[in-house]
């Protein structure tokens, strides 16, 4: 059986909305996911880079996130073709593993949690298939990375791509 790794933040959990959120409430302003279109919100606001961080290292960020429409029914659709294995860069903000441990069990308890990774460097793990919307995750992985279009990747190229879950289920099970 194929073995297909997903990444969970803007794949599998809609990170940005909370993240703009907290930031225009704290700053008076009015960022959208179109002003960072090809960019991160950290390059956009440059001079606040750790207070950015400091918002993802709360312990309670991570556990409230919405799930990305589609996910539940295509990862349970690909669940019985294929192997699957949830890998978080969990290692950046070790503070978050109980809100996304927590957040997964709510919203994919249908996976088994022994198959949740908590990682730093992907390059570790063992599959057919890395879904995930950071290039620099493929760099070194020994699969087919496959690229989950998120606001920052809109001008990478090199990789095959997919916009949403639909795309997902018809990159792996056909239409």
């Amino acid at each position: 059986m194929k073995r297909i790794a997903i990444d969970m933040d803007e794949v599998m959990a809609d990170f940005m909305p909370k993240h703009l959120k907290l930031f225009n409430d704290d700053h008076g302003e009015s960022i959208t996911i179109d002003d960072l279109q090809g960019k991160k919100l950290r390059e956009l606001r440059s001079d606040h880079v750790e207070q950015l961080a400091n918002y993802l290292r709360d312990p309670s960020f991570f556990r409230d996130l919405d799930v990305m429409p589609d996910s539940q029914e295509v990862i349970r659709d690909l669940y019985e073709h294929y192997e699957i294995f949830i890998t978080t860069a969990a290692m950046e903000f070790p503070t978050s593993f109980t809100a996304k441990y927590e957040w997964l069990k709510d919203h994919f308890s249908f996976l088994n949690d022994l198959n949740f990774v908590f990682c730093g460097d992907k390059s570790i793990i063992h599959a057919d298939y890395l879904i995930d919307d950071n290039v620099r995750h493929f760099k070194r992985f020994s699969g087919q990375g496959i690229l989950y279009t998120a606001h920052h990747n809109i001008h990478e190229t090199g990789y095959p791509r997919v916009d949403n879950w639909q795309d997902v289920r018809a990159y792996f099970l056909g239409s």
